[in-house]
């Protein structure tokens, strides 16, 4: 019979470490020792010469140097488990997204049926399709023709039978909207920005990155994959900015990135100052146009054309998927630039290019909108975008909230939790269009008002008169509402 003790040893062990072995445990293992005297530190029952009259059982720790090569054997690695604890962890902060169901009506934008709770007709307020445009007659009949032509896909990445007349007539629309020499449309500004920033950084000799930080996760994927040195300077502050450029050598490269209108707030970023900044010191910048795009500038081609700096901003990047109705991203730049980035980006190179349906699409979209025939706008301030935050501060009061909307008023407005917000800035993040009738938006009003008393809600002091309203009578209270432009500014917090 095999000893119990040294069968669980390798046998290249044994052979190495016998002496050890014979020394540490000799006088408790029975074949080497009387009856009498043994003691031994497994199982008695598999001994055969104790087996008959098992004795007291002695543990012995093994040397150090033992130890080192002893084989434990450890169970496999519980992965199930470790993903069940992480999503516990969500679900515990509230900040576990649950996606709703929702069909969208392409001949009754923007109106929906959800399907969460059984299916009911729903108003959307918190799409970024802005202008209606996946649903324009001109963009689906540019889609269908296209698909019956071209078919369904691409066929490949660019280089790989993947390229067409298509890519690179919306590639030159885009790069005369922007007034740039070139642009390089990928299959979506995360992958635009996050593989832009990226490569430009990884090649660029001694890159420091100089970074808003409010600006989107796909941005700061980008900087912070290419391991670069950062910094990062408070939302939309120009000055400090400048202190910040200040602390590298003019002639080190930099890249200066931010974005005019931010995704969550909707404010708009002192776009003149900081091309001026950046060009100041030596800096390329980096320009985020997604939510702009389409909604500012006479032809659409985004804050940079409103406010005139088109021929300051280096590099703009754009999406196809909000006010243009389609899907995909780009970036306009210079030839040079945009051939280096079309060239080393391995996001672009790597990746199924956009199918002809697409860009069909978007190209009709562009047009559609450089000739002026949207017939409704937005009335933006100097301060204010089409977006509009309605700040809660509380992941779970915040679903509460957008749930109520959806399930008993058919108002459907996504609660913002983190990660896309930082915690504490839980928001309802609404995107009325021009198809969002005077009498939607008054019933949504109504009905916001009636879910946010229900749930237990108070508004706070207006920032500029200081008011206070008290809704127990809502329609009267609109007459006597304060005169001031946007005023009240009401921010939620639980009573």
């Amino acid at each position: 019979m095999s000893c119990p003790f040294l069968s669980k040893l390798t046998s290249s062990y044994v052979k190495n470490y016998w002496p050890h072995l014979v020394k540490s445990y000799g006088q408790s293992c029975p074949f080497m020792v009387t009856r009498s005297t043994a003691t031994m530190g497994g199982d008695v029952a598999k001994c055969p010469f104790l087996a008959e009259n098992p004795r007291q059982v002695q543990l012995v720790e093994a040397p150090a140097v033992m130890q080192e090569d002893v084989i434990v054997k450890r169970p496999p690695f519980d992965y199930e488990n470790f993903f069940r604890e992480q999503i516990m962890r969500k679900k515990k902060d509230h900040s576990y997204r649950v996606f709703k169901k929702v069909n969208r009506d392409a001949s009754c934008f923007p109106r929906a049926v959800e399907s969460s709770w059984g299916d009911r007709p729903i108003t959307v307020w918190c799409a970024n399709d802005y202008l209606g445009m996946s649903c324009h007659p001109k963009v689906k009949e540019a889609v269908l023709a296209a698909l019956h032509r071209f078919g369904a896909g691409a066929g490949g990445t660019r280089n790989i039978s993947g390229n067409s007349l298509l890519h690179e007539q919306l590639e030159s629309e885009l790069a005369k909207l922007h007034k740039k020499d070139s642009a390089l449309i990928f299959t979506s500004c995360f992958v635009a920005n996050d593989s832009t920033l990226f490569t430009l950084a990884k090649l660029l000799p001694g890159c420091h990155f100089f970074s808003d930080e409010g600006n989107h996760a796909s941005m700061i994927q980008g900087i912070r994959n290419s391991q670069v040195p950062k910094h990062i300077y408070r939302h939309n502050d120009a000055q400090h900015l400048r202190e910040l450029l200040t602390t590298v050598d003019k002639s080190t490269p930099k890249i200066v990135a931010f974005e005019t209108v931010h995704s969550m707030t909707g404010a708009i970023c002192p776009l003149k100052e900081l091309c001026s900044v950046s060009r100041e010191f030596g800096a390329l910048n980096f320009v985020d146009e997604v939510h702009a795009v389409g909604l500012y500038g006479d032809r659409g081609a985004g804050v940079g054309e409103r406010d005139g700096e088109l021929d300051n901003m280096d590099i703009i990047s754009g999406t196809l998927g909000k006010a243009f109705g389609n899907i995909g991203g780009y970036i306009a730049a210079s030839s040079q630039l945009v051939d280096f980035v079309r060239s080393y980006a391995a996001g672009f190179i790597f990746t199924t290019s956009l199918p002809p349906t697409v860009l069909a699409g978007a190209i009709a979209a562009i047009n559609i909108l450089s000739n002026r025939l949207i017939e409704k706008g937005f009335p933006v301030e100097s301060d204010q975008s089409h977006i509009i935050p309605v700040r809660i501060g509380n992941p779970y009061v915040c679903t509460k909230v957008s749930d109520a909307l959806l399930k008993t008023k058919g108002h459907y407005i996504q609660a913002i939790n983190y990660p896309t917000v930082a915690r504490g800035e839980e928001k309802l993040r609404l995107a009325p269009t021009p198809f969002h009738t005077k009498s939607m938006i008054d019933a949504f009003v109504v009905d916001l008002v009636d879910v946010w008393h229900d749930i237990g809600l108070r508004h706070v002091d207006c920032a500029k008169c200081q008011r206070r309203y008290d809704f127990a009578d809502c329609s009267a209270q609109a007459s006597s509402a304060c005169g001031i432009p946007n005023c009240p500014q009401v921010s939620a917090v639980v009573r």
